[in-house]
């Protein structure tokens, strides 16, 4: 959990002090864009599983579906699931890279910080 608060913190720095044009000029920049939201992805996977097991809410075969067993729980909210289920099929294209990631629509995802946060405070309590 510490972690992915640091990432949100670190992607929103990004967020205030980089523009598009600036992550496109320096690919050091745009990699920084791409891990921080890839790992703060994974990280939510990685507690969304933990939880499901922990409490017994029901095995998945999709990262989907265990983020589907916490609202069926009322652990999370249904629309915060639906932008995390956004974000973990991003999070599927930047690790199989299937296609090349247009880095205009990466930078889009900084706005999912907010969900990052909400996500955190939702199911702190069961961590």
């Amino acid at each position: 959990m510490k972690n992915l608060e640091e990432n949100i913190v670190n992607l929103n720095v990004l967020k205030q002090k980089f523009t598009i044009e600036d992550i496109k000029e320096n690919k050091l920049d745009e990699w920084s864009l791409r891990y921080g939201i890839f790992e703060s992805i994974q990280i939510i996977i990685d507690i969304s599983c933990h939880i499901s097991g922990k409490y017994n809410l029901g095995v998945a075969k999709t990262y989907t579906a265990y983020m589907q067993n916490l609202v069926n729980q009322n652990y999370i909210d249904k629309n915060l699931a639906k932008k995390l289920i956004l974000a973990i099929g991003l999070r599927n294209l930047l690790i199989h890279e299937y296609v090349e990631i247009d880095v205009e629509k990466l930078y889009g995802f900084l706005k999912f910080t907010d969900y990052f946060s909400q996500f955190i405070k939702d199911i702190k309590e069961y961590v």
